[in-house]
């Protein structure tokens, strides 16, 4: 045998490159079209037939889902909204308060995903105005564990879960077989468009964390350095509006952000198929510039600092949604959990979870080396908190590169959960020879020599 068109290929176990079910129609070198399409969404009356869920039970397991997610981040960053009082209630300086803070299913990704920036928000808004309600920053913090137990029994008693792409399948594909853990981790290594993707949105974690918890601590020094208000010092309760304005900046950054986001890559997509990736490394170097010239700025003009951090996190927030839909759609479903977990591990161990401790202990760092004062405190922080420019730049450019993959990733998976893709078992020792015109799979002893 010689030629390309009749060298036999060996199919490997859990392995999405076997190639397609010969004689498929719509794929090449088969009878049908030469263009595969995108799977038929089936209407709202097929929808429920196929999740086992009306409607209403849909719309309100979203809406449960979106309140523990808000509070998921509304209680994460109470704590941001009264740092300088807790710094000063331990004694305890940067490095050490660093540790503290470690189509339709794109439009409802996007209504869960503002709840990232909306309860991030509502977090510093409780945690500033319950403190100064009570008199006691203790009180900001006993707020939303019973909002949890709210979550807790909404999710128990509402939340359905729907069979893993149900509604991606056609009715008369076959039904998908789950592999094992290292299975699914070795696809998700070999599949590029959802290892860059995952870089990128640690980048997106790792300037989110740091702002999120020194943001509103910066701000404050820089009013103390330009004198328009007084420092916080020993047994006084630190002044809480910038914490309140940051929240209500994030709050509305956020809801437009992200909502940008999603419109933007949709209508993008019927011309330009990359528009996804393309979004998120436009939002993230975009910000980076914005966030930079925030920090540039702080010691002038308090206002062109807010200008510009509203404009920074505006397009920060532009990835959220986008993020989690390209992982949707690059991973089949029976490996959605595992790449969601990696992602999720991924970004909070390399970005939000490190990222504030690593700006505090810069910080400390350079204060070191000058002398005591409040300049010397704003300086510290200012310049550590530059490293979120250089990050969101690196960001950018991961996304950059899913573009080049995000096409033949897609597509494979399209076709895997349609059926057309045939994955091999790890018992599997077949291999494919043209036979008659016609390729079949017939056992490797049976070609040996």
């Amino acid at each position: 045998m010689s030629g390309s068109d009749t060298a036999p290929f060996l199919s490997q176990a859990d392995d999405t490159d076997d190639g397609p079910v010969p004689g498929t129609p719509g794929l090449p070198g088969s009878m049908g079209n030469s263009k595969s399409e995108d799977p038929e969404v089936p209407d709202r009356e097929g929808l429920q037939h196929i999740t086992g869920l009306s409607p209403g039970h849909s719309a309100l397991i979203v809406a449960v889902l979106c309140y523990i997610n808000l509070l998921n981040y509304m209680d994460r960053f109470t704590v941001a909204g009264v740092l300088p009082d807790i710094e000063q209630f331990f004694d305890i300086g940067d490095s050490s308060s660093g540790l503290i803070q470690t189509d339709q299913r794109s439009r409802m990704l996007s209504v869960f995903y503002f709840a990232i920036p909306v309860g991030s928000g509502l977090g510093y808004i409780a945690g500033s105005k319950v403190k100064d309600m009570a008199g006691d920053w203790h009180w900001a913090l006993r707020v939303t564990p019973g909002l949890g137990v709210v979550a807790v029994l909404l999710l128990f008693l509402v939340v359905r879960e729907p069979p893993r792409g149900a509604v991606e399948r056609h009715s008369d594909s076959p039904p998908l077989n789950p592999t094992s853990w290292w299975a699914d981790l070795r696809a998700l290594a070999r599949n590029p468009s959802f290892i860059l993707s995952s870089l990128g949105f640690t980048a997106v974690a790792f300037v989110t964390g740091s702002l999120a918890l020194w943001a509103p601590a910066f701000l404050l020094r820089s009013r103390v350095v330009l004198g328009e208000t007084p420092p916080c010092l020993p047994g006084d309760s630190c002044s809480s509006s910038d914490s309140l304005i940051f929240g209500l900046i994030t709050c509305l950054t956020g809801v437009l952000g992200v909502g940008l986001g999603v419109e933007i890559s949709r209508r993008l997509r019927r011309s330009n198929p990359r528009a996804d990736p393309l979004v998120c490394a436009a939002g993230l170097l975009g910000s980076a510039p914005f966030l930079f010239l925030s920090l540039a700025c702080a010691r002038g003009s308090i206002v062109a600092t807010y200008i510009f951090i509203f404009i920074g996190e505006t397009l920060l927030s532009m990835n959220w949604a986008v993020v989690a839909d390209i992982l949707l759609y690059v991973v089949i479903p029976t490996r959605r959990s595992t790449a969601e977990a990696f992602q999720i591990v991924l970004s909070h161990l390399l970005g939000d979870a490190g990222s504030p401790y690593l700006v505090g202990l810069i910080s400390d760092r350079l204060r070191r080396s000058w002398p005591p004062s409040f300049l010397s405190e704003f300086r510290a922080l200012q310049f550590s908190l530059m490293l979120c420019a250089f990050v969101g730049a690196l960001g950018g450019a991961a996304f950059l590169g899913t573009a080049i993959f995000i096409e033949g990733d897609r597509r494979q998976a399209q076709l895997h959960v349609q059926g057309l893709l045939r994955e091999a078992g790890p018992t599997d020792d077949r291999i494919v020879v043209p036979r008659r015109g016609r390729s079949t799979r017939v056992p490797v002893s049976s070609v040996l020599i």
